[in-house]
C-alpha cells in the first residue's frame, strides 16, 4: 500500500516558494512558447487580414481622435501634432487593454486545461501578455510611420522606452494575476472587466496630456504606471518634456506591489483552479 501512494505523482503546485516556483516555470518553458504560439494564431485563425487587424485598430482610433480631440476639442499637445501625438499613447494603451482583458479571461477560456493536465498556471496569462507585445510591435510601425511624415526625430528618452515598458507588463501582470484569479470563483468579473478598463484609459493620458492636470494631483496621478510609460512614450518619441523623476519612482513601486503580491495571490490559490473552474 506504502508503495502504491508513494508512486502516486501530486500535480497539483506547492505552497508559495519563489525559487521552486521559476525552476517549474524554466523546466515547462517549452510548454510556454507553445502557448503563445496558440494564442497567435488563435487570434488570427481565418481572418481576411491577419496581423493587419493589429494596425487598423490604433489607426482607426487615431482618426476618431484626432477629430473630435483634436479637432473639434482642440486638445493642447504642447506644440506636437495630435495624430503622433495621440499615437504615442495609443499604442502603450492598446497593449495594455488587450493583454490585461486576455490575461484575466485566460484561466476560464482555458479550463479545458487547467481541468486536464497540470503545467504552471502562470503561463497562461503570460502568454496572453506576450502575444499582445506581437501586436504593439506592429502598431509601432504607425508610429514610426508618423514621425517620419511629421519630420521628428526621436530623442534621448528612446533610452528609456524599453525598461518603461517593462513597468506596464509588470502592471498588467500583477493586476490580471488579482483579478484572473477571482474570475475563476466569481464570474462577475468577467462584465467588470470591459468597465474598469473603460475606466483605466480615461484616468491614463492617452487623449490628453498629463499637463492638464493640476500639480496637487500629480502624486495621485502617478499611482497609475500607465502614466509614466505613456509620458515617457512622448518624451522618447514626441520630444515633449520627460516626467517627473518622483512620479517614475511612485509608478515602479505600486507596479512592482502589484506584480509581488498578485503573484503570491495567485500561487495560493492555484491548487484549487482545477476543482473550480
Amino acid at each position: 500500500m506504502d508503495s502504491v501512494v508513494a508512486s502516486q505523482r501530486h500535480i497539483s503546485p506547492d505552497a508559495p516558494d519563489w525559487l521552486s516556483m521559476a525552476a517549474e516555470m524554466w523546466s515547462f518553458r517549452y510548454v510556454f512558447l507553445v502557448f503563445v504560439w496558440r494564442s497567435l494564431k488563435i487570434r488570427y485563425k481565418q481572418t481576411a487580414i491577419g496581423v493587419a487587424w493589429a494596425l487598423l485598430q490604433p489607426l482607426t482610433m487615431t482618426f476618431i481622435f484626432t477629430f473630435i480631440f483634436g479637432r473639434l476639442a482642440g486638445m493642447p499637445t504642447n506644440g506636437v501634432p495630435y495624430p503622433l501625438f495621440v499615437v504615442s499613447g495609443l499604442i502603450v494603451w492598446q497593449l495594455v487593454a488587450q493583454s490585461f482583458q486576455s490575461a484575466t479571461g485566460s484561466i476560464v477560456t482555458n479550463a479545458g486545461l487547467v481541468t486536464r493536465i497540470y503545467f504552471p498556471r502562470i503561463f497562461l496569462p503570460l502568454a496572453a501578455i506576450t502575444a499582445a507585445l506581437f501586436d504593439f510591435m506592429c502598431a509601432f510601425a504607425l508610429l514610426i510611420l508618423l514621425m517620419a511624415w511629421y519630420g521628428i526625430a526621436p530623442t534621448i528618452g528612446v533610452l528609456a522606452f524599453i525598461p518603461v515598458l517593462g513597468l506596464a507588463v509588470v502592471t498588467v501582470l500583477g493586476l490580471s494575476l488579482w483579478f484572473g484569479t477571482l474570475y475563476v470563483p466569481y464570474r462577475d468579473v468577467g462584465h467588470l472587466l470591459p468597465f474598469l478598463t473603460q475606466i483605466w484609459m480615461f484616468a491614463s493620458p492617452v487623449i490628453y496630456p498629463t499637463s492638464l492636470l493640476p500639480p496637487k494631483y500629480h502624486f495621485l496621478y502617478s499611482l497609475n504606471p500607465i502614466v509614466t510609460v505613456i509620458d515617457v512614450s512622448r518624451w522618447a518619441f514626441c520630444g515633449t518634456n520627460p516626467p517627473n523623476l518622483g512620479g517614475v519612482i511612485v509608478s515602479t513601486v505600486v507596479a512592482v506591489g502589484l506584480c509581488v503580491s498578485g503573484l503570491w495571490f495567485f500561487r495560493r490559490h492555484e491548487r484549487n483552479f482545477s476543482d473550480v473552474v
